[in-house]
């Protein structure tokens, strides 16, 4: 997403930027710092004896927050004065090897690149080869974006974020995968707008740094990043850090995580991007600590200088700002302070990366770490405000901070605080997710998960977020410094939406980026870049406007409809988003091509045998559900050929669980026909052989939708059950954010896409079966399994041999 950090704790959600690559050595200066082996066989630079305290308390809160959060790889170094005094790694760099993570790592370290490209123009504005307020086109003459407001747009505008141009190029932007050049991506800009006028808004652009390395690379002649590599990352002394990377350094890169609200994790692209001066430099902390250090030297680097300090000076400046501001945006720095100390720093956020490099200039302290998990920028900012409150301590003698961590909240008071809260029109929705609390504040991009801090006192900590905090008082939470009163439950369910905005919601985008279009409470909104969640204002007919906050503040998103109304295009900030096309969106059946025949898997299923299963069993009791409720109603798919393999896998329309989960069903279904509703079955107890069907015929990029015939399913069981519901009052069954059996993101439980309705409908059959014993699974909001259901073993009879009469 490539964007900047705040400089002040506590921390907050931040949008960050993301993007990198190199080699490392020490320098004779750092020579103190040689490389030992450290604990647990990690490569650790350090740490000098006096930090020897320091860097335990740090070493068992990384640990803790990389189990907590499943993170895979972090890395660390800390900076005193002019050398690295610690610096080690954390998980590992590749999960099938089990490489460790090494003080070595190479990480995509996103917007962190913008401080070398702004250093980069600096050097050229000392040799009098560049002015940072002269109009940029003075560089550029081909650069013309469409400015109505009469002010020239400058470098130092650029550089600084208020230049007003827009976040995204049109081409090379963030999502885009076909890495375009540096010419291309800066030409497209000619496509847009300004945003703001410029000098007048602070607006974070990727566009507007991308432009600055573009100056960079035609007044220098020579390729941006051959030029940072000899003029910057050299003299630095930085010989693991690169814009452009050998194989040698990329393969010391973690395999990092790209994760989703809804749980869905997969691998994280690497393709490189066209904006590459705004976010795509390689490096290993070490390797940012050395140029903290010349930093702290006042710009001298171990080989060279790099910078004046008048320059550096200039940059630390908050741009654009009342004179004696000691916060806003430099030139390539965040400015701000810590604990009332001077900082300067920028932050990090490529896919599946999270940097946050800070600095306090004037007690010469820095710190620099990088996790390999998508969106984690709280967490490094955390980490990095830690560690520095750390060292300054250690520097008076003072006794060192205590770290304190989170747990999980307990179940029951997760599910007391549940509900819906409001302080006059503002709604607080809470919502318990097992023993999980996630805070929404709805008309706002705020949702955050809590997890128990001190005493009653719950706190966001999510690594997307941390520091606000909830607490029960009276009848009310506080929450945010406002608080909230709960509002009576029994609501009714919300609407569906206008015909006009239907047409607009679904998916858009690539696979490892999906602009996600939702309707919250009768207003569309947008889900952007996995985590960052926008209520939308109607501009006019398809024209939506962005909030004037955000990541994209100020700009619109366009929907072009086809001539029945549906959206086929989004362009969101000059960005064109494709429909996305999802099987079975339409209502229809989702359907895949199986790897084999159907009845050669049939035949291979029921040659074959299932897992032998030792340990102490109850007796089966399958129950034909029809038998004990005659209302609840059956649609079993696999009995006909409207299911995902397009043929009968079952020879009767049945379904049966074992008694005590049966017994529990049917007592979910009489609790929602007092809201209008019961349960329409689609399968139940499912034969072992069926199952080894699935797996065998289903592509591996989908096994997460079919369960692994080697460790049995609960469906084999007897103790799982696929459903949906049925309005009472016309009989037909409700629509959900997706289809049964669709193998694709609508299907998980908290997928937060579709409609108000959709989404509430899909909690109250979630509410209804979990009171009565049953959990939803975690990609499939039709399937339930029942508490008792490992008290079984594998069954593998067909319906017809059960012996049981209709």
């Amino acid at each position: 997403m490539v964007t900047t950090t705040a400089v002040n704790a506590p921390v907050p959600r931040v949008a960050t930027s993301r993007w990198s690559r190199r080699m490392w050595r020490l320098s004779v200066a750092a020579a103190v710092t040689a490389p030992v082996l450290g604990a647990q066989g990690r490569d650790v630079i350090g740490p000098l004896p006096r930090y020897t305290p320091l860097t335990e308390v740090l070493t068992a809160f990384i640990e803790h927050e990389i189990r907590d959060k499943g993170i895979p790889a972090l890395s660390i170094a800390l900076v005193d004065s002019n050398r690295v005094v610690w610096s080690r790694g954390f998980g590992v760099e590749n999960a099938a090897s089990g490489k460790p993570a090494t003080a070595h790592t190479v990480y995509r370290v996103g917007s962190v690149s913008k401080m070398f490209t702004d250093i980069g123009v600096m050097q050229l504005v000392e040799r009098g080869q560049l002015s940072l307020d002269a109009p940029v086109e003075q560089y550029l003459p081909s650069f013309t974006p469409r400015n109505t407001f009469g002010t020239p747009v400058t470098l130092r505008q650029l550089m600084s974020h208020h230049s007003g141009l827009v976040r995204e190029p049109p081409i090379g932007h963030y999502f885009d995968d076909t890495s375009p050049s540096l010419a291309a991506t800066v030409a497209s800009l000619n496509q847009t707008s300004l945003v703001y006028a410029p000098a007048t808004t602070q607006k974070y652009s990727n566009a507007a740094i991308a432009t600055v390395g573009y100056v960079l690379e035609q007044k220098s002649r020579m390729p941006f990043a051959a030029f940072l590599q000899r003029a910057v990352l050299q003299p630095t002394g930085m010989t693991s850090t690169s814009f452009d990377p050998p194989p040698a350094l990329l393969a010391r890169v973690p395999q990092a995580v790209m994760w989703s609200y809804h749980g869905r994790e997969f691998p994280a692209p690497t393709f490189p991007l066209g904006m590459a001066p705004a976010g795509s430099m390689y490096s290993t902390m070490p390797d940012l600590g050395r140029f903290i250090s010349m930093l702290f030297d006042g710009g001298m680097g171990v080989n060279a200088r790099v910078l004046r300090a008048s320059s550096l000076a200039e940059m630390w400046r908050p741009q654009f700002a009342p004179d004696g501001a000691t916060r806003g945006s430099g030139l390539g720095f965040g400015v701000g302070t810590l604990d009332g100390r001077r900082m300067v720093a920028h932050g990090g956020a490529i896919y599946g990366f999270a940097t946050q490099l800070a600095a306090l200039p004037d007690d010469r302290l820095g710190v620099a770490v990088s996790a390999a998990k998508d969106g984690m920028n709280a967490l490094t900012t955390r980490i990095a405000n830690e560690a520095l409150r750390l060292m300054l301590a250690l520097r008076k003698r003072e006794q060192l901070p205590v770290l304190t961590v989170t747990s999980p909240v307990s179940l029951i008071d997760a599910r007391s605080l549940a509900g819906t809260y409001r302080d006059g029109s503002e709604a607080l929705q809470v919502e318990a997710r097992d023993s999980t609390v996630i805070v929404r504040l709805d008309g706002r991009d705020h949702r955050q998960t809590m997890r128990h801090w001190l005493g009653d006192t719950l706190i966001a900590d999510d690594g997307l977020s941390f520091g606000n905090k909830l607490w029960r008082a009276g009848d009310t939470l506080v929450y945010g410094g406002r608080r909230y009163q709960r509002v009576a439950a029994g609501a009714a369910l919300p609407d569906a939406p206008a015909p006009a905005l239907r047409g607009l919601i679904g998916e858009y985008g690539w696979d490892h980026n999906i602009l996600f279009i939702l309707e919250r409470e009768g207003r569309l909104h947008a889900l952007i870049e996995w985590f960052f969640e926008y209520p939308l204002t109607e501009v006019s007919d398809g024209v939506y406007a962005f909030p004037a906050s955000g990541l994209y503040a100020g700009e619109r998103i366009e929907f072009v409809r086809d001539a029945t109304g549906r959206a086929t295009m989004a362009r969101a900030a000059g960005v064109p988003f494709q429909r996305r096309s999802i099987v079975g969106e339409d209502g229809g059946v989702f359907r895949i091509t199986p790897l084999r025949p159907v009845d050669r898997l049939r035949a291979d299923a029921l040659a074959a045998q299932p897992p032998v299963e030792s340990g102490q069993f109850r007796n089966a009791e399958l129950v034909e559900l029809t038998r004990l409720d005659s209302t609840i109603k059956l649609d079993i798919r696999y009995a006909s050929d409207r299911n995902f393999l397009s043929a009968p896998v079952y020879t009767q329309a049945r379904a049966f669980l074992q008694r005590p989960a049966a017994e529990a069903l049917v007592r979910a279904h009489r609790r929602l026909a007092a809201q209008g509703y019961g349960l329409l079955v689609h399968d139940g107890y499912r034969p072992w052989y069926v199952t080894k069907m699935f797996w065998d015929g289903t592509p591996a990029d989908k096994h997460d939708f079919v369960a692994d015939p080697s460790q049995g399913s609960r469906h084999n069981r007897g103790g799982a059950v696929d459903l949906t519901m049925y309005a009472l009052d016309t009989g037909e069954p409700v629509v959900m954010t997706g289809g049964y059996d669709e193998m694709s993101d609508r299907s998980y439980p908290e997928y937060p896409g579709g409609t108000s309705r959709q989404r509430a409908l899909r909690e109250l059959l979630r509410r209804a079966m979990e009171a009565e014993g049953f959990s939803v699974y975690s990609a499939e909001w039709w399937h339930f399994d029942y508490n008792e259901w490992r008290q079984y073993r594998i069954g593998n009879q067909r319906f017809e041999d059960l012996g049981l009469g209709r």
